[in-house]
């Protein structure tokens, strides 16, 4: 598994803020499931997708979210990104 955050410099929407918004990782087969950080809405939520590209292209917002990978992958994690 890798894990990751989504590092949001400008908040496009006025919901989750900026910084660290989420803290996500990608599970073998390419699952991802993200858990966000309560943000300005006040409320944390976990959402699951097929695959990290689908993370980008919903909440990357043109650049202004980016995916920070961690430096720690566990042991037989297939390169995803």
């Amino acid at each position: 598994m890798r894990a990751f955050t989504l590092q949001r410099d400008e908040d496009a929407t006025g919901v989750s803020g900026v910084g660290t918004v989420a803290d996500g990782v990608v599970f073998p087969d390419g699952t991802v499931a993200l858990r966000w950080r309560s943000g300005a809405a006040g409320v944390a939520s976990t959402v699951l997708y097929d695959e990290i590209e689908a993370v980008e292209k919903i909440h990357g917002h043109g650049g202004m979210t980016r995916i920070a990978w961690s430096a720690e992958r566990s042991h037989g994690a297939q390169e995803h990104s």
